[in-house]
């Protein structure tokens, strides 16, 4: 790739550069992002053969197929290389294709991949199989001598446990249970789900204390929130909290309208003069003093 860079100028290079590195970066966290990134080094160079291929994966982890073929085979004439053969397969699987994928697994093209490309092959004519419905031949398409060594290699995780789930879509349980648990014991990346899978065979299921706790304090807090309501209730009775609280509110205002009642006979027996509501009384009279009440007129 520094080669191909190099045939830019170099600010230019730098920043298709900067591009491509943030691609690799984000590819496994960020598809979304790391495709933001392919395509401006994609503006930037698409002459560039290095590029064409990030801007190919980057289209692949977001599930743009079209997208990713078409760099894919840009990149392929560019190079002249046959290393994305299986990738370009997987395309038209994703595209809806499967019938095309088995067609390039049996393409001349496949001889020339070493022997990694050729598991990789394997696996995505398996996977086609599976999408026409054909699981037993999905599990023959698998049955190979690298499924059947005993060395580890990057690949042999992924091997066995894509022939374990095609046995288990095959209806072979007892059998998928065993690649399971192969393919476990040659997963030293966590490249796989094996072992969740094995436990689903054997019928565990896993639970998170952590969101047990989560799910129980709410409840907690409710029952907590209920007692304390309950307690207060209790407080607000009268004669030894047997009242319920409608009847001690009723009181109560019952005893403040007999005060108001009471103090209006008193103002009347002590012969307070009306206030006149009518257009005549000024409203305003009180601004000149703020602290003053407006005048009242009074009758007689």
């Amino acid at each position: 790739m520094r080669q191909e860079l190099m045939s830019l100028p170099k600010t230019l290079a730098e920043d298709v550069a900067r591009n491509l590195v943030m691609v690799a970066r984000l590819l496994d966290e960020d598809a979304d992002l790391a495709y933001g990134y392919s395509r401006v080094a994609l503006r930037l160079a698409s002459r560039v053969a290095a590029v064409r291929e990030a801007a190919g994966f980057a289209s692949y982890a977001t599930e743009r197929y079209a997208e990713a073929l078409a760099e894919f085979r840009a990149c392929r004439r560019m190079t002249g290389t046959v290393d994305l053969w299986p990738v370009m397969a997987d395309c038209e699987r994703g595209m809806g294709r499967p019938e095309r994928a088995l067609e390039m697994a049996g393409a001349s093209e496949v001889h020339k991949l070493d022997r990694a490309g050729q598991v990789e092959m394997r696996l995505v004519a398996a996977g086609a199989r599976r999408d026409m419905g054909q699981n037993d031949a999905a599990v023959v398409t698998l049955q190979s001598p690298e499924l059947a060594s005993n060395a580890v290699h990057p690949w042999t995780a992924r091997l066995r446990y894509a022939y374990a789930d095609a046995l288990l879509a095959a209806g072979r349980e007892d059998e998928a249970r065993e690649w399971f648990a192969k393919s476990l014991e040659a997963d030293q990346s966590g490249s796989t789900d094996a072992s969740d899978r094995l436990a689903q065979l054997d019928g565990v299921a896993f639970v998170d204390a952590l969101d047990d706790a989560d799910d129980e304090q709410p409840a907690a807090d409710e029952a907590a929130a209920e007692d304390r309501d309950g307690v207060a209730d209790g407080a607000d009775g009268v004669d030894g909290g047997n009242a319920p609280d409608d009847e001690v509110t009723e009181a109560a205002e019952g005893e403040a309208d007999d005060d108001e009642g009471r103090k209006d006979r008193e103002a009347g027996d002590a012969g307070e003069p009306d206030v006149d509501l009518t257009d005549e009384a000024d409203p305003t009279a009180f601004l000149d003093d703020p602290f003053k009440e407006p005048s009242k007129n009074t009758e007689g």
